[in-house]
């Protein structure tokens, strides 16, 4: 049996050869087994658990199958650790996907194809391979005899993709007892190489942000009410028009910074590294964050979108044939909200609103916050550092969300952490929910040893 390194975490037995053959086997199959969430109830993903589990039993770890609606199937398995006094961990990823139109890729989205050393196919970074890294690490350490410090607890979800309600949340809400002891857990969205530009230069420092933060979806419908008529009438109370220029002021809304603990502690570290003055201990009316995120280069985006709160106009909806003046406009809105800008954002879409335009939440989830000077976060920089001695591990804040929000609910504090290395001009960004998905075979090795040295060690 090959082994990668000489010796795994706390001096046991490094992962084999058979586990980073297994990450690329187990993401390029996952990618075959089509989950596309549309939402509104339509996904599968009981195939796709079905796989999961079934890799589980084989290594003799017992695999618990659950659904809240017929074929929208969750897998949840605990791994004892040897510590009992020590908390539990839990690590979750989904297994639905995105919907994929196969005439927009250069390969079929569900074929899983491994070319070039690359693994291409919907769910190749969001997020199969994830679920591919936990399988290959836990039947590693079935194999090894390896057991992490503390309990880890492994649920794979449905339905991330769309409201949760089939997935995390159904787990959340009727199974809590599964989770029991869980104080912290991991998932999507972390620890990925982003290769920030440094302005004037053509150094490119390897930056590996693990989030620490969410901030809050806000999805809103508004509703506009007017008179109904004849298009070729004078109409003071027309509904499209108090309609559209609601979303226009909505649209055209600056909203002021408002930096949280993660945020400003990702400002304060991109500063030191790209050797500009950073966020004071001050109020945030005093510091000019816009300049400093000019000074970052392409860093900025890692920040940008989370110093404060958004709405952004997505839908509109009004009318059926151009010469009536309907009675009614609707329009939806993305809003996204910082933790602790809820007031603020609900203050703010009443003003904007104006007295002839309604507005209600269409599906609202809450921000979270996770400490940076836990030892959790510190063991996770440290993975990350200890195989590329490089990295340059930073928290953020995530503009969207994940099923962490829904695990919250039982006292769980979520972090991003996902390791994967990748090469110079890789957009792991642009892949999310985007054409030709895919990540490189190194990248999963990497996203293996690194998730094999964190759980062993968190």
């Amino acid at each position: 049996m090959e082994a990668t390194e000489e010796t795994g975490a706390a001096g046991g037995p490094a992962l084999d050869q058979q586990a980073l053959d297994e990450v690329v086997r187990f993401t390029s199959e996952l990618i075959r087994i089509d989950t596309t969430n549309r939402g509104g109830g339509s996904c599968w993903e009981r195939p796709a658990a079905e796989y999961v589990a079934e890799r589980l039993d084989a290594a003799g770890v017992d695999a618990t199958l659950l659904e809240g609606e017929p074929g929208r199937t969750n897998v949840v398995a605990r791994i004892a650790g040897h510590d009992p006094a020590a908390p539990a961990l839990l690590v979750h990823g989904h297994l639905d996907v995105v919907p994929a139109e196969a005439a927009d890729w250069s390969v079929h989205p569900f074929s899983g194809e491994i070319r070039d050393g690359v693994v291409w196919g919907r769910g190749a970074i969001d997020m199969k391979n994830m679920d591919a890294m936990m399988l290959a690490v836990v039947r590693a350490w079935q194999r090894l005899g390896v057991r992490p410090r503390r309990d880890v607890v492994l649920a794979f979800t449905a339905d991330e993709e769309d409201s949760a309600d089939a997935g995390s949340s159904f787990l959340a809400d009727r199974h809590p007892g599964l989770f029991a002891g869980c104080t912290e857990g991991i998932s999507e969205s972390g620890a990925f190489t982003f290769h920030g530009t440094v302005p004037g230069s053509d150094r490119v420092h390897r930056i590996y942000p693990v989030a620490a933060g969410e901030r809050g979806t806000a999805w809103l419908q508004l509703t506009a009410r007017g008179r109904a008529g004849h298009g070729s009438k004078t109409n003071r109370e027309n509904a499209v028009t108090h309609l559209a220029a609601a979303v226009a002021r909505i649209g055209e809304h600056r909203w002021p910074v408002r930096l949280t603990p993660t945020v400003r502690s990702a400002l304060s570290e991109l500063a030191a590294l790209y050797g500009v003055a950073g966020p004071g201990a001050g109020p945030d009316a005093g510091f000019d964050v816009d300049a400093l995120l000019a000074g970052l280069g392409s860093a900025a985006a890692l920040v940008e979108p989370t110093v404060r709160n958004s709405a952004n106009p997505t839908m509109l909806d009004a009318g059926y044939k151009v010469n009536v003046i309907p009675g009614s406009a609707t329009a939806f809105v993305d809003g996204r909200v910082v933790p602790g800008g809820e007031e603020e954002f609900t203050a703010t879409l009443d003003a904007l609103t104006g007295p002839h335009v309604e507005w209600e939440y269409h599906h609202r989830e809450v921000p979270l916050t996770a400490p940076v000077d836990s030892p959790t976060f510190a063991a996770m920089r440290a993975a990350v550092e200890r195989f590329d001695p490089g990295a340059h591990v930073v928290p953020y804040c995530m503009a969207g969300g994940t099923d962490a929000k829904q695990f919250s609910r039982l006292g769980i504090v979520g972090y991003g952490f996902s390791p994967l290395k990748l090469p110079v001009g890789f957009d792991y960004a642009a892949l999310f929910h985007g054409v030709d998905e895919r990540v490189p075979v190194e990248a999963l090795h990497f996203g293996v040893r690194v998730l094999d040295h964190f759980l062993r060690e968190a």
